[in-house]
């Protein structure tokens, strides 16, 4: 079995070019959707309107999966934060001196949902599948960071390729596609100051119910005694960050540890 786990960014996009020219073997990708209420809305129009329809123009086949309770019932991210008396706290909020909180939304939510199509469709410790994911050489780092599980070998054809992130975008225009936004959840707390500014400007409903979700965060904490986490590094509730973001140029316009998915 041989497998892209697509992100619907750029760099997995691009392995959805050079897949569609046969210059890399996968012809299945994998999207693990953790949510309409959760994944940017942006990314969910690319792969509808996009994606999905170039992939099956060029003979490739692009799953949409989706995460299951035991019930058979779709969990979102949303979901799970904002459920009544729930504790769970899977995405990596920020402490107060700006550093991330633990986290286990991309486990939870992208990989294990993937590990689970790839067991039922025959992977296993004596025949993993190749899983190719789309990491490009300028960020390298993150290649360390990804754990193979026991039925799954994990291949990164943009390092072998020595293509960056700007050859992946080259990639996708010389096929006549948009080039993707960002892939995120809208309200992952490692988005730069800079994103979050541009969200309450062009989409001002998704930055009040980011700190609608931060407000309720800390309302459960605050019950339990224990001390206020923030969805920016700046140890303030998000819409005072924002404000005074604003007022101090230049914004931060990087993300400082990187995207879970590409």
């Amino acid at each position: 079995m041989n497998v892209v786990s697509y992100g619907g960014g750029v760099q997995s996009t691009s392995l959805l070019v050079l897949a569609a020219r046969r210059e890399i073997s996968p012809r299945t990708f994998l999207f693990a959707n953790v949510g309409s209420d959760s994944e940017d809305p942006a990314t969910l129009d690319y792969i509808s309107r996009v994606a999905l329809p170039y992939a099956r123009a060029h003979g490739l086949t692009l799953h949409v999966l989706e995460r299951t309770t035991r019930r058979h019932e779709v969990e979102t991210l949303w979901g799970r934060l904002m459920r009544h008396g729930s504790r769970s706290l899977p995405i990596p909020v920020r402490m107060s001196n700006g550093a991330p909180g633990r986290r286990s939304c991309t486990t939870d939510f992208k990989i294990r949902v993937i590990g689970r199509w790839l067991r039922q469709n025959g992977a296993s410790p004596a025949r993993p599948a190749d899983v190719s994911v789309g990491i490009s050489l300028d960020e390298i780092a993150r290649a360390s960071n990804r754990r193979s599980e026991p039925y799954e070998r994990i291949r990164y054809p943009l390092l072998d390729l020595g293509l960056r992130r700007s050859d992946c975008q080259a990639i996708i225009a010389r096929a006549g596609l948009e080039i993707p936004p960002k892939s995120a959840c809208w309200f992952c707390p490692l988005k730069p100051l800079g994103s979050w500014a541009e969200l309450k400007r062009d989409r001002g409903e998704l930055f009040d119910r980011a700190c609608l979700l931060e407000d309720t965060l800390n309302a459960r904490r605050s019950l339990l005694g224990k001390d206020p986490v923030f969805l920016t590094r700046t140890g303030r509730p998000l819409a005072h960050a924002v404000s005074r973001a604003q007022d101090e140029l230049p914004l931060d316009l990087g993300c400082d540890s990187g995207w879970c998915m590409t």
